[in-house]
């Protein structure tokens, strides 16, 4: 199934023309999981008009100014896990979005690494979850796209964050209280997964960017075969802030160290996107 000015999305409330923009390419949008931050990454835009939806996925429209660049931008709740993630992206790329940036957050597997209130910058996902077997075997990769991993890194440096963000692989899964807290009679062998992922350099874990990336790739392949050019290609990356370190249950987040790690998230995946626009051009 293509994009086409017919569809009409079930849990959403948007149509063609409200994801149109940039001279075809579409808007670009920003996926975080939770309502309440794509309503503060909404803050950012200019022009600013809200749809609601009663699943609580609101989609909030704007532009981003850019050295005379007015960019056409989105946000919406991709809600917790692949499952919802699968969803609310088929309906976005079948309105005609084709650039999808998430944002949202991790537990660090890395602890020496990458603390609470660091960055990652991910360039691809561990496939633990189900639901993109359902798009792609096991073994094909989930990997973001060049193009946006670059305009993440050059916001990085542009932002001074080199110190707090980290590019590299992280774990995707179904289950967060089976899989990364030990609960259920499954427990031992949850943790000894945890642990060799750990030992294997794989930086946190999170719930949705498999369902993104495998999608994305499917997506911008139907796109290859119909022709060429940035109208034709599909985008997909992601931004994840470290909450917590995966292991120890002790951990404190002081709300202003949660406020500056959000605000340095956000600003960081605005810039990205004036980035990724302005190459674009």
């Amino acid at each position: 199934m293509k994009p086409t000015a017919a569809f009409v999305p079930i849990h959403l409330n948007a149509n063609a023309n409200d994801l149109a923009g940039n001279d075809g390419i579409g808007r670009y949008i920003l996926l975080p999981g939770s309502t309440g931050r794509a309503k503060e990454i909404s803050q950012y835009f200019d022009h600013l008009r809200i749809k609601t939806h009663p699943r609580g996925h609101d989609l909030y429209l704007g532009t981003l100014q850019n050295k005379g660049q007015s960019i056409d931008v989105g946000t919406i709740a991709s809600g917790m896990g692949c499952p919802s993630m699968e969803i609310i992206l088929h309906e976005l790329f079948h309105l005609g979005a084709k650039r999808f940036l998430r944002v949202g957050t991790a537990g660090s597997l890395q602890p020496d690494l990458l603390k609470p209130g660091d960055l990652v910058n991910v360039q691809a996902a561990v496939r633990d979850e189900k639901t993109t077997e359902d798009y792609a075997p096991p073994n094909v990769p989930a990997i973001a796209s060049f193009d946006l991993i670059s305009a993440i890194s050059q916001a990085v440096k542009k932002m001074k964050l080199t110190n707090q963000c980290l590019l590299g692989t992280v774990h995707c899964k179904s289950s967060l209280y089976a899989r990364e807290f030990g609960c259920g009679p499954n427990s031992e062998a949850n943790q000894a997964y945890i642990n060799w992922l750990r030992r294997y350099g794989i930086l946190a874990s999170e719930m949705e960017v498999a369902a993104l990336f495998i999608q994305s790739q499917f997506y911008h392949y139907q796109l290859m075969q119909q022709g060429q050019g940035p109208a034709f290609r599909v985008l997909c990356g992601a931004i994840l802030g470290i909450m917590s370190t995966i292991g120890d249950q002790q951990f404190v987040f002081l709300p202003e160290e949660e406020r500056v790690m959000k605000k340095n998230m956000i600003e960081l995946a605005i810039e990205s996107v004036k980035l990724l626009a302005a190459s674009e051009a």
